[in-house]
């Protein structure tokens, strides 16, 4: 059975008497462990996607898997409590609290959960150990999705999440974060979901899923897999 699974799902926002279908009939699987890159341009229906599998919004139709647990079926409450103890995020946007050192943005996550990874380690394993007193002001952008990427894995979701992850940065620095969440991946045999619209990024996947126009039109593993390093666009 597959980690994660979507099964004829769709989407429709519906305002002032006009309806919007952002998804419809989509269907894939993703297997435990694997990272997987959703690749397609802006308004395609990605964020929506990985919104519904994180827990933060709610289908129309179809039902949506994560191992035995049909989480399309969950109450606020018990959507809450996934959200809580089984997604980790990393944005675009770092959302961290400028008014808390590195180390305390990441201790808030691990206080989520009963057996989190200490705050310390985390942030030693994403190359920050000598940052950890520093506010997020002082920190650059790449140091602040590191945080970011600390904070969400701290809590060890069975499934990370991250939405344009490199898109506020730099091409070197994008590669370093990729490299990161590759490698955190492979350690920990993290599930990890990568949304874009960066068509390069496959290339470092084990799983291809491409949408347009609101639906799923090519699922692909890859057989080839090119380390983040070699990765050009």
């Amino acid at each position: 059975m597959s980690f994660v699974r979507f099964e004829n799902v769709g989407k429709i926002y519906a305002s002032d008497g006009v309806s919007v279908t952002a998804l419809h009939d989509v269907n894939f699987e993703i297997e435990k462990g694997e990272i997987c890159v959703i690749v397609g341009q802006s308004g395609a229906g990605k964020t929506t996607l990985l919104n519904i599998l994180g827990g933060m919004d709610v289908l129309t139709s179809g039902k949506v898997f994560l191992a035995e647990d049909e989480i399309s079926a969950y109450d606020k409450r018990k959507l809450a409590s996934y959200r809580r103890y089984d997604v980790g995020f990393v944005f675009q946007f770092y959302n961290l609290i400028p008014n808390l050192t590195a180390l305390e943005n990441v201790e808030i996550a691990s206080q989520l959960i009963k057996d989190p990874i200490p705050a310390e380690e985390i942030l030693a394993d994403v190359g920050l150990s000598d940052r950890l007193s520093n506010f997020p002001s002082q920190l650059s952008g790449g140091e602040q999705q590191r945080v970011a990427i600390a904070r969400a894995i701290a809590k060890k979701p069975r499934l990370l999440l991250c939405d344009e992850p490199t898109g506020a940065l730099d091409y070197n620095t994008g590669k370093a974060i990729l490299k990161l969440l590759q490698d955190q991946s492979r350690t920990r045999g993290m599930t990890v979901v990568i949304i874009t619209h960066n068509s390069a990024l496959t290339a470092m996947a084990d799983r291809v899923i491409r949408v347009k126009n609101g639906t799923v039109i090519d699922v692909r593993k890859n057989e080839n897999i090119t380390p983040v390093e070699e990765i050009e666009w």
